[in-house]
């Protein structure tokens, strides 16, 4: 794997190197040891998948507060999204500040989304499969959201118009 900061502290793009011949190839995922000497104390306890039917759909922006707050990798098995970190660290200097990347089946980039931040991603393909490797089991108490298009962060996702959960679409604006 590549490792490559992004302009907000602690998010890192990742790029899978596939290693192919005729048969096809193979692409390491996740490596405890290559994400420990970036400075990435990561452990997988949860890998959950999500399903979207439909183009400009949004899921997020989502986090859980301490001691449930949670990292991700980020994936895409099919299709094409766009996908959003939101620094809320109220100590950091990035605090408010979002990064976005384009993740595709075809692109073999990830996306690791470190405890603190909210996260979402916005279909831009029919049929999107997205994998997420989760540092912390799933805690309803402990979760929260932020409104997709609160003003406060304008988040610049690619199509203006979202289809919404009834759960995202009431989550406050800050």
């Amino acid at each position: 794997m590549i490792l490559t900061s992004t302009k907000i502290k602690d998010v890192h793009v990742l790029q899978t190197e596939p290693r192919g011949d005729h048969r096809g190839h193979f692409k390491r995922l996740f490596c405890a040891e290559e994400l420990k000497n970036a400075g990435i104390d990561f452990a997988i306890a949860q890998i959950n998948s999500s399903f979207t039917k439909e183009v400009g759909t949004v899921r997020g922006m989502h986090y859980q507060l301490a001691p449930k707050a949670e990292g991700k990798i980020v994936r895409v098995l099919r299709g094409k999204i766009f996908d959003a970190a939101l620094d809320l660290r109220e100590n950091s200097l990035t605090y408010g500040q979002w990064f976005g990347i384009e993740l595709s089946s075809e692109n073999n980039t990830m996306l690791y989304v470190p405890k603190g931040f909210a996260h979402g991603f916005q279909t831009m393909m029919p049929d999107t499969e997205v994998e997420y490797f989760v540092s912390e089991f799933y805690s309803p108490d402990f979760e929260r959201g932020v409104r997709w298009n609160d003003s406060k962060y304008a988040v610049n996702w690619p199509i203006s118009e979202a289809i919404l959960s009834e759960k995202d679409s009431q989550w406050p604006f800050h």
